[in-house]
C-alpha cells in the first residue's frame, strides 16, 4: 500500500519492533497527526479471548475523563417524565413512537447515541435491523436503555464512549483529539484500559490482552508494551 509524505515522514518517528510505553505513544501519536484537521486518535486492543462464546464477550461503557472531543448527538425513545427529563438534560431528540416511524420509514439517522427506557424497549426492538449493525441499539450493559434518562444524556455529551469486541477479538476505541495533548490523551487511555482490564471474562485462559496499537486518523500504528496492563 502507497503512503502520502506526511504518512512517511511519520512513520520514520516510530522504532520497527519497538515497544512504547503510554507516556511515549500518546507523545508520539500528538507528534503524528499531521493533517489539516484534528484527527482522532484511537486505541486498538486485541484481547486473547473468543467472541464466539457467550461467556467470552467484552462489552461495556465508559465515561472518558477529558471526552472525546467529538459533539454528541442523542436521541431519547421515552415518554412522559421521562421524555420531559430527557429535554431537560439538553438531547438533541426526544420521542416515541413517531421517532421509531422515523428510523422505519426514513432510515433516519441524524444522531450518535440512542438512548430508551426499558419500557419502550418492546418497540425500539423493530429497529435492531437499522440500528444493530451500525452499534447504535441501546443496551443495558452499555447504560443505554435505563429509567434515568437525563443521566445517560449527560453522560454521552461528556464523553461516554463504549467499548466492545469486533469479529476478530479486537476493540476499536477513540481516546480524543490531537488537539489533546499528550496528558489528556494518557487520562483518557488510562481510564479506558482500567476499564477493558476490569471487564476480563473469568472464562478467559492464558494472556488477556495480546497487543495494543495507538493511532490518529491518518498516521501510522504505534505497538505498545502490554506487560503492564495486568495479564
Amino acid at each position: 500500500m502507497k503512503h502520502g509524505k506526511k504518512y512517511n515522514d511519520s512513520a520514520k518517528l516510530i522504532e520497527t519492533g519497538k515497544l512504547y510505553d503510554v507516556k511515549e505513544a500518546v507523545e508520539l501519536a500528538v507528534k503524528t497527526g499531521t493533517a489539516k484537521f484534528d484527527e482522532t486518535v484511537e486505541i486498538h486492543v486485541r484481547l486473547g479471548v473468543d467472541s464466539r462464546h457467550a461467556d467470552q464477550q467484552v462489552r461495556g461503557a465508559v465515561v472518558l475523563p477529558n471526552g472525546t472531543g467529538k459533539t454528541v448527538r442523542t436521541l431519547v425513545i421515552a415518554k412522559g417524565d421521562n421524555a420531559k427529563a430527557a429535554e431537560e438534560a439538553g438531547s438533541d431528540f426526544v420521542g416515541a413512537e413517531e421517532m421509531i416511524a422515523k428510523i422505519q420509514n426514513e432510515n433516519w439517522l441524524d444522531y450518535d447515541v440512542v438512548i430508551a427506557t426499558p419500557d419502550m424497549m418492546g418497540l425500539v426492538g423493530r429497529l435492531g435491523k437499522v440500528l444493530g449493525p451500525r452499534g447504535l441499539m441501546p443496551t443495558p450493559k452499555a447504560g443505554t436503555v435505563t429509567p434515568d434518562v437525563a443521566k445517560a444524556v449527560t453522560e454521552a455529551k461528556a464523553g461516554k464512549i463504549e467499548y466492545r469486541l469486533d469479529k476478530t477479538n479486537i476493540i476499536h476505541c477513540p481516546i480524543g483529539k490531537v488537539s489533546f495533548g499528550a496528558e489528556k490523551l494518557q487520562e483518557n487511555f488510562d481510564t479506558l484500559m482500567a476499564a477493558i482490564v476490569k471487564a476480563k471474562p473469568a472464562a478467559t485462559k492464558g494472556q488477556y490482552i495480546k497487543s495494543c496499537v495507538v493511532a490518529t486518523t491518518m498516521g501510522p500504528g504505534i505497538k505498545l508494551n502490554v506487560a503492564k496492563f495486568g495479564n
